[in-house]
């Protein structure tokens, strides 16, 4: 918890981290100090940043303010959603088990496979030829 009755949770995906700040508010989204719809961009990102908040049916019960850093624009959504999902779920005890039967409090492990030697990329190989 923090001084001002908020919560402060932390939410990964792929390389990006996500802090997000909860409090009581009016539903305003700020992230890295603009509008969570200016920073993400595309529709998609924006609607998974709000599938925790629309889920609860408490969009505009809450001021949220993220620091985001790390990955792209797809992996920082997942991270800010991620992040969201657990600040909801610890000011409110009793959301806990609708967000875990919706998958938002599970964080999800898949990262880019690294390239190896021999190889153009993680597994592609290049072409066999006979002669």
């Amino acid at each position: 918890m923090l001084k001002g009755g908020g919560t402060q949770t932390t939410g990964r995906r792929k390389r990006a981290i996500a802090r997000a700040y909860l409090r009581a508010g009016t539903g305003n989204i700020v992230v890295n100090g603009l509008s969570y719809g200016d920073y993400l961009g595309r529709e998609t990102s924006k609607m998974v940043v709000m599938q925790p908040l629309q889920l609860l049916e408490k969009a505009d019960k809450f001021d949220i303010v993220v620091n985001v850093k790390g990955g792209g624009k797809s992996g920082q959504a997942g991270a800010i959603r991620l992040a969201i999902a657990r600040a909801l779920s610890t000011s409110d005890t009793s959301t806990r088990s609708a967000l875990k039967a919706e998958g938002f409090l599970t964080r999800d492990s898949r990262e880019v496979e690294r390239k190896k030697y021999g190889l153009r990329k993680a597994r592609r190989r290049s072409q066999f030829s006979k002669r």
